[in-house]
């Protein structure tokens, strides 16, 4: 007897509407006026109207009971009891009227579920989910095609039938030969025996090819242990050339650090030659620039000096003007003729322009020959201003002369630039 089983008994016992409380102590100790009240509930509870004797005070009216129940059981609940159990009164007859009470726990629990299903049924009959049949709708779809189906293909059988039916009559009608079933049975048995001989042949073959894998794996084992053993003997001797290997693995290694040293210094160079390279280079373009500054300025100079000179020039010269006519005009005008100036402009492409003092015809090529000759001393004059304010920085020798040379001016700073480099 186990605890569980005594628990589970009285429960049931008690969910079954038992009237007296049983407790776990009273099958402690045999106690068979218990039992029999219990089994006698449970029979009457099974079928009301079956009469058993009560009578249990002496040993055969205690076995007479037990026999009776145990019939009863077996005939109506088709429950098999051991009786000699059931006679002990003690927790092992529990085990047995735990099949009855068991039975009986069931079958209410059953009821209770279809009581509750009934009502649950008549609480939902008025309630129509559509979600819940499409399940069985598509289970009914499905069933109708499959109805179709194995109704056409019965329909084709029984097109069938007439021709059938003729062949299986003829061939039931005909008469069993024993000539053609000894021939049968003995083809039959002929085959039977090839395979037999074939299975045996099999068998022997097995046995063979186990001896010789057997001998196999001998022979490779053996193969195996020689290799073992070599493989030893060649980790434990030291190769001829390996001190030469260790020498030459040395003198790389040397070889290696020295490239390695030379690759750096190497990069190192190419580094400060590409720096050289590209200082020279900002070097060169600083004088450039440079230069044409400088060219730029004494353009600048050249051309504010002719037009200074020219402007000394007009100053100079002072022309009266009369009422008079023509003539007294040539009368006025000097009668030395002035030479030829050739000037050098450099800013303007190196044009020369070129002119004389003697007198013309018309009024236009005076006036136009006076003009030009007084640009070209102002042009001069301020020559001769610039270039002694700027001796000191160009280093450009001046004339001490009063008047600069009619002669095309040629600066001479670019030489001197060209001798810094």
């Amino acid at each position: 007897m186990s605890f569980r089983d005594l628990r589970n008994f009285t429960e049931m016992m008690r969910a079954l509407g038992y009237p007296r409380l049983i407790s776990m102590e009273n099958f402690r100790t045999p106690n068979f006026s218990l039992v029999a009240e219990i089994l006698t509930w449970l029979v009457m509870r099974y079928e009301p109207q079956m009469d058993i004797p009560t009578d249990v005070d002496t040993e055969t009216d205690r076995i007479f009971f037990i026999k009776a129940v145990a019939q009863f059981m077996a005939t109506k609940a088709h429950i098999k009891l051991n009786t000699k159990r059931l006679y002990q009164a003690d927790g092992y007859a529990v085990k047995e009227m735990l099949k009855i009470t068991s039975v009986l726990y069931s079958a209410m629990k059953t009821k209770e579920m279809a009581s509750r299903d009934k009502v649950e049924e008549e609480n939902s009959k008025f309630k129509f989910d559509l979600g819940s049949k499409i399940a069985d709708l598509k289970a009914a779809r499905q069933l109708a095609s499959e109805i179709t189906s194995k109704g056409a293909s019965l329909y084709d059988l029984l097109g069938k039938e007439v021709d059938l039916r003729e062949m299986r009559t003829a061939a039931i009608a005909r008469p069993l030969e024993i000539n053609e079933t000894e021939k049968a049975l003995r083809a039959a048995i002929k085959e039977v025996l090839v395979s037999v001989d074939k299975t045996k042949d099999m068998l022997n073959n097995v046995s063979s090819d186990e001896t010789s894998l057997e001998s196999k794996i001998e022979k490779k084992k053996q193969e195996l242990e020689r290799n073992q053993k070599r493989l030893l003997t060649l980790q434990s001797v030291r190769p001829a050339f390996m001190d030469e290997y260790e020498k030459i693995e040395v003198d790389l290694q040397k070889q290696y650090e020295t490239y390695v040293e030379k690759f750096l210094n190497l990069s190192f160079l190419e580094q400060q030659l590409d720096e050289h390279h590209r200082l020279e280079q900002e070097r060169f373009e600083e004088s450039e620039n440079t230069m044409k500054t400088m060219q730029h300025k004494l353009r600048e100079e050249e051309r504010r000096l002719m037009r200074s000179g020219a402007k000394d020039e007009d100053s100079d010269m002072d022309i009266p003007e009369d009422e008079g006519s023509d003539s007294d005009m040539d009368d006025r005008r000097p009668s030395k003729p002035r030479p030829t100036r050739n000037i050098l402009i450099t800013g303007r492409g190196g044009a020369r322009l070129i002119g004389n003092m003697q007198g013309g015809d018309s009024e236009e090529t005076e006036d136009s020959e006076i003009d030009v000759d007084e640009d070209d001393e102002d042009g001069e004059e301020e020559e001769n201003e610039d270039l002694e304010d700027d001796k000191d920085s160009l280093e450009i020798p001046v004339p001490n002369s009063s008047r600069p040379s009619r002669g095309p001016l040629r600066p001479q700073l670019l030489d001197e630039s060209d001798n810094d480099f």
